[in-house]
């Protein structure tokens, strides 16, 4: 399944308390039961005013789907080519 990494503007995400995130993983979980199709969320990375999420799905139309039932915002949607690390360099 491809893997996706989804650019969300969230105005003082970095601010947001253990409870604000645990409510907002709560209702992106939730969303998610409730839909039929191959989406997974793999996690997010909270920044300054941003959230970074890696999702696994069949399409981008699904994580726009997604976003849209839980309220989410949604503002780029990049397919991963490739994932390297250190790893990577070694023959």
């Amino acid at each position: 399944m491809p893997k996706y990494v989804i650019e969300r503007t969230v105005p003082s995400a970095g601010q947001l308390s253990a409870d604000d995130l645990r409510e907002l993983a709560a209702k992106s979980n939730a969303v998610l039961d409730g839909m039929v199709g191959g989406i997974q969320w793999v996690h997010s990375y909270v920044a300054e005013d941003r959230l970074f999420c890696v999702y696994n799905a069949e399409n981008a139309d699904l994580i726009r789907d997604h976003a849209t039932r839980g309220g989410f915002p949604c503002d780029n949607i990049r397919q991963v080519s490739a994932i390297i690390d250190p790893v990577t360099a070694e023959q």
